[in-house]
């Protein structure tokens, strides 16, 4: 394989982990933008939904007769589960303390993350699961030398919709009117007639549903799941969200195909050792350099 094919090869692999790691992204990059909160259960959120499409694949034997239709199906249903998943994550663990110092909010955030892996593991168990594959893996696509997996297009191809869907949402729905004005100012928003407490809530839906969808795609390409899959993945995702500009949607989406490359182009010519660092050393470059990221807008805050 020449240099050329390799180095083609490893931007499309790099491109499909990084569209896995915007749909994380998306959900905490729209919290931190009307909450100012950094939701660090949103990575067991991906765990769970990558469960649901286990669960549900399995229940109607979708495995048995791979389609796109079963992929549909599947992503329709851990979207869903995700999406109440957060509503209640919001609801009874966020909303009661929004007045409340953000230590406050932080220290919760990670109580809940601890509450569903721990949970996750006495529900599904310790050991990995296997998620079914419920689309045609087939022979995949050839350029010459490159070779283009079936699994990484579709990954690909659903990602973006699922972001153009979202994109459409807020800039060309009264939703995500309402959305942006909440993030631009709470209160205000609030004098204006805006359910601030349901579009936090819907933002919290939103953002779960992205997770999950994120949790099917990672099975059909790592088909390897377990209840402590989400902590690397949404470590990695929130990095990704500060490395674009946190609470800055095209930001995070930039900040995700970075971080994906980066990874993949390390392994493919450095070492894979340090693949799992890397996120963490861009995170600590970031905040020395350029703490707004990439996209974002320093805030002036009054202590």
């Amino acid at each position: 394989m020449g240099i050329g094919v390799e180095f083609v090869q490893h931007l499309i692999n790099g491109f499909s982990l990084g569209a896995i790691y915007a749909l994380i992204a998306l959900g905490y990059t729209m919290v931190f933008g009307i909450l100012q909160l950094i939701n660090f259960a949103h990575g067991e959120v991906f765990m769970l939904g990558a469960f649901a499409g286990m669960y549900f694949s399995r229940f109607f034997n979708l495995g048995a007769h791979p389609s796109f239709w079963a992929l549909i199906a599947t992503l329709f249903f851990s979207m869903a589960t995700c999406g109440v998943v957060g509503f209640i994550i919001e609801k009874f663990a966020y909303r009661p303390l929004r007045k409340s110092p953000r230590i406050n909010v932080l220290i919760t955030a990670v109580g809940v993350s601890l509450f569903l892996q721990f949970s996750g593991q006495l529900l599904f168990g310790s050991d990995p699961k296997f998620f079914p594959q419920i689309i045609e893996a087939g022979h995949g696509f050839s350029f010459g030398e490159i070779r283009v997996n079936t699994m990484q297009v579709v990954v690909m191809v659903i990602s973006l919709v699922l972001m153009a869907i979202l994109q459409t949402i807020i800039f060309k729905t009264r939703l995500g009117r309402a959305m942006r004005a909440v993030s631009f100012n709470h209160d205000n928003a609030s004098l204006m007639g805006i359910p601030t407490d349901k579009v936090i809530s819907y933002t919290f839906m939103l953002g779960s549903s992205l997770a999950g969808a994120a949790g099917v795609l990672f099975g059909l390409i790592y088909p390897k799941i377990e209840p402590l899959m989400g902590s690397l993945p949404g470590l990695k995702a929130f990095v990704a969200a500060v490395l674009g500009g946190v609470g800055n949607v095209a930001g995070a989406v930039v900040g995700a195909i970075t971080l994906g490359l980066a990874e993949e182009f390390l392994v493919g010519y450095v070492t894979p050792t340090f693949k799992d660092a890397l996120a963490f050393a861009i995170l600590i470059l970031i905040l020395l350099f350029k703490p707004t990221g990439l996209f974002g807008i320093r805030r002036t805050e009054k202590v």
